[in-house]
């Protein structure tokens, strides 16, 4: 049966700088909103109350308030009360026009530290498609579309939260596109700040004509895992996935399987199925490594079929596309880790789901294949933690200075996403796949309660001391590590064969235990070393004929230069 269904989603946050005004004093802790949609018009009314906290240190008598810039304040109170605010443009590309509608609002009286302060406020507009924060920046218009594809209108709407279209009041400090990280740093300041926020969310819609369609909340449901409908609107908590609330809006059908949520637009049914049997084939696998799925994958379509693809924890909102069944896996697996292994960290919660891609193309392919799928999405990563050189006589260095990025604390999805993929690769290839599922299996969200914490249930399987590699790779930022076949000394030996005493060079900062291969004529052999952050280490490996040639690293310990990493062997004529 057709039905209209709204689906609140949810999405990390963004926050950005500017220095006249403390626009991180205020932490907004509740809302409760009335939001109205007119598709026909892609109008946009919100009514509703806001409870700030002064997260301060001093009072604060000003308080700021933003939204997307294609919506405008229409009031502001305060116990009933109007108070004076000033309306004013602030760029920053926390939302897809590239600029927000900000509200300066002097408040009755100054707010004390750690005291709360509740606003009624009202304001309206539209949301259509708008793309101008990537454009002027000079993404090419069909990429920058199919990326910031939020909006209202019929016969479908679909509108992600703060970092997309800030629908929902906030208060952050200006970020560009154009600079760096500046972006992903707010983003990070925003969800700390927000942890504990949580929403109430009431739907109505108008008609063409402009009138109120009544009853609408029997017809649309929450989806965050630990939300339930009400008989007026949907509960979010921040602290759930550090996401915002969003919203899909249109005619659509359901499939419902144990585990499995699939929202699908009319004539669409065989896509879904499609999706339901691959998830259905990936969950044994998935429940392997990372335990019994904890909520059901959701999967909503959106009506755009060139829009890209948007994740939030287990929802995933994407076009239903025919597709090869391979990357259909690969997409699909990321998704299903999220509701087996919910974390409060992005480099376990979204490290983990990455990881889990790379598994997947391992049993599809082999070891090789995801190694190359790894590499494959790692050049940015190796581009950014380039060491700084210095200037060459009379020329100036213009590659971007060198960014270090702890895990533990980073909000960059290049590091928390990709490089975190890496290092749980490494850390499988350390401990060994049986000890690293179970302690993924043990980690509970819960009792993550400081960065260690996932260390000490990693060396409670394995009897051994991870505080290096962890040092290196996630409470610290050491860059990549540089490895380099130093010496090989070829002795032969009476009974047939060659021993090789191997030295390898690390001139990176980082440690890591890395493959190093002896070839023959006929085959390879290959062990492990732990080779620490620069310095060198020693291996002997005997193999049953003439060796021809070291290799250390076969690609799954990424680092900064790959192109010497082979050492052709030279036997010494007999005497």
């Amino acid at each position: 049966m057709k039905r209209l269904l709204c689906v609140l989603c949810v999405l990390c946050g963004l926050s950005f700088s500017s220095y006249a005004l403390d626009r991180h004093a205020f932490t907004f802790t509740d809302y409760n909103l009335t939001v109205t949609l007119t598709p026909a018009s892609s109008g946009f009314e919100v009514a509703g109350k806001i409870t700030l906290r002064n997260d301060s240190s001093e009072p604060q008598k000003l308080a700021v308030l933003q939204i997307s810039s294609s919506l405008d304040w229409k009031s502001v109170t305060v116990a009933g009360k109007p108070v004076q605010y000033v309306s004013q443009p602030y760029s920053s590309d926390i939302d897809h026009t590239g600029a927000l509608t900000e509200a300066i609002v002097t408040l009755p009286v100054p707010v004390a530290p750690s005291a709360t302060v509740e606003l009624q406020v009202v304001y309206a507009g539209t949301i259509t498609q708008d793309a101008t924060r990537l454009t002027r920046i000079g993404v090419p218009e069909k990429t920058a579309l199919a990326s910031d594809w939020d909006r209202i209108g019929e016969p479908f709407s679909a509108v992600r939260g703060v970092g997309y279209v800030t629908w929902y009041p906030i208060s952050t400090e200006a970020a560009s596109l154009t600079f760096e990280n500046q972006l992903f740093d707010e983003i990070g300041a925003w969800k700390r700040r927000e942890i504990e926020s949580q929403m109430q969310m009431h739907l109505a819609l108008k008609n063409v004509s402009g009138e109120v369609v009544p009853n609408v909340s029997s017809v649309w449901q929450c989806f965050h895992p630990d939300s339930a409908p009400t008989p007026s609107g949907c509960i979010w908590h921040q602290r759930d996935d550090w996401k915002s609330p969003a919203f899909t809006l249109g005619n659509y059908e359901g499939l419902s399987r144990a585990g499995l949520q699939i929202d699908y637009l009319a004539g669409r049914q065989p896509l879904a199925e499609d999706h339901a049997r691959v998830i259905t084939a990936l969950t044994p696998f998935v429940t392997q490594w990372f335990g019994e799925p904890k909520q059901p994958i959701h999967i909503v379509e959106l009506a755009w079929p060139d829009a890209n693809p948007w994740e939030s924890g287990a929802l995933f909102l994407t076009p239903l596309k025919q597709v090869l069944s391979e990357p259909l896996q690969l997409q699909l697996v990321h998704q299903l880790t999220h509701t087996a292994l919910p974390s409060p960290r992005p480099w376990i919660f979204e490290g983990v789901a990455q990881f889990a891609q790379a598994l997947e193309r391992e049993r599809q392919a082999g070891r090789r294949a995801a190694i190359e799928f790894m590499e494959a999405q790692s050049a940015l990563l190796v581009a950014l933690q380039q060491p700084n050189l210095p200037d060459a006589p009379g020329r100036k260095d213009t590659t971007p200075p060198r960014r270090l990025e702890p895990l533990a604390t980073t909000s960059d999805e290049i590091f928390y996403r990709l490089k975190a993929m890496r290092v749980w690769w490494m850390l499988r290839d350390l401990v060994g796949d049986a000890a690293l599922q179970r302690a993924l299996h043990n980690y509970k969200a819960q009792d993550d309660g400081e960065p260690s914490y996932l260390q000490r249930l990693l060396e409670a399987e394995t009897q051994r001391k991870l505080e290096w590699f962890f040092d290196d790779w996630v409470y610290r930022d050491r860059g990549l590590p540089d490895f380099r076949i130093d010496a090989v000394y070829p002795r032969a030996i009476l009974a047939g064969g060659y021993t090789l005493t191997i030295t390898v060079e690390n001139s990176g900062e980082a440690g890591a235990e890395v493959p190093v291969t002896v070839e023959t004529a006929h085959g390879q052999i290959t062990r492990r070393l732990e080779v620490r952050g620069r310095q060198k280490a020693v291996i002997r490996i005997e193999v049953p004929e003439a060796p021809r040639r070291v290799i250390v690293n076969d690609g799954s310990v990424p680092e900064l230069d790959r192109t010497n990493n082979s050492f052709d062997v030279q036997i010494p004529a007999k005497q």
